[in-house]
């Protein structure tokens, strides 16, 4: 039997306009995935199809070879974080504590309490009455807490100072090892996760880019920089995804295999991190002319 979150052929249309196209994907347990995308490539379309929050226009999203949809078993085995504020804004941070508690059977209370006291968050404060940052804190309190098994955290840093993002990563560690489960991360600060994240899932244009591990991505992204002549010789051929140029010096951005062509001595080779590799491959341009 399959395990995990199966996406097959899964399209999503609003009105004329095709948000995704024909998404294949797959969200194994306990792991921890990076959904990546700029603005509008279709990213918190396809958080709300798995957890059913709207509906596709083809296609369909299994769990352990199981339809989700409407099925309340396997929904309750899921938990979305969004930008979305669905919490009625009078009421208590710790009523709403109480309110997760009673639909999902089970709340991990006691580390609530901890990381009320780690955010520095008042939980006798009424949610609507709390910045942007406090309220995201309380919904990153809350998917840390329930009993789901798959989380998915849609821009989950909203309106957190550096301090409280650092609390938030490494709670997310710890909890991740006492607990493993699977934590779908969608945000911009790809920097900031690239150490946290196992697998890397790209989306650009309403389709799936990229997937695969992070360590394979790296393992075959390169940044290749030299004069320009020798360089344009070296790349020939190779997948260049993109470039900068400074004078007479260029980078040119490799993503794939250098195959065992000679390296000459006045290029240097170093392998992209993923923040640049995610740039190069999602830019709607095939080269950038910026100073280096």
């Amino acid at each position: 039997m399959s395990s995990g979150i199966e996406i097959q052929h899964l399209s999503k249309q609003y009105e004329k306009k095709t948000i995704l196209h024909d998404i294949n994907l797959k969200f194994e347990p306990k792991t921890i995935y990076g959904l990546l995308g700029r603005n509008g490539a279709g990213k918190s379309t396809l958080l709300g199809l798995i957890s059913d929050r709207i509906f596709p226009t083809q296609g369909r999203i299994l769990f352990n070879a199981e339809m989700i949809h409407d099925n309340d078993q396997i929904l309750g085995q899921f938990y979305l974080m969004s930008e979305v504020d669905l919490y009625p804004n009078r009421r208590r941070v710790r009523q709403l504590f109480r309110d997760t508690e009673q639909l999902y059977g089970e709340f991990n209370r006691k580390y609530a309490d901890e990381l009320v006291k780690k955010f520095g968050l008042d939980d006798s404060s009424q949610y609507g009455k709390l910045s942007t940052g406090y309220r995201t804190i309380v919904k990153l309190i809350i998917a840390l807490c329930v009993p789901a098994t798959y989380i998915f955290l849609d821009e989950p840093v909203l309106g957190l100072d550096a301090n409280h993002r650092d609390i938030f990563y490494r709670e997310l560690v710890e909890t991740y090892t006492e607990r493993p489960r699977t934590f779908v991360i969608s945000t911009h600060l790809i920097e900031e996760i690239a150490n946290l994240i196992e697998q890397v899932v790209v989306i650009k244009s309403g389709r799936v880019l990229v997937d695969d591990s992070s360590e394979a991505l790296i393992a075959e992204s390169y940044a290749i920089t030299g004069p320009k002549n020798v360089v344009d010789s070296f790349v020939s051929g190779l997948n260049v995804i993109g470039s900068e140029t400074l004078g007479n010096l260029k980078a040119a951005y490799v993503f794939g295999a250098l195959d065992d062509r000679p390296i000459p001595d006045v290029i240097t080779i170093e392998h992209m991190d993923l923040q640049k590799l995610f740039v190069n491959l999602t830019n709607e341009e095939e080269t950038q002319n910026d100073a280096l």
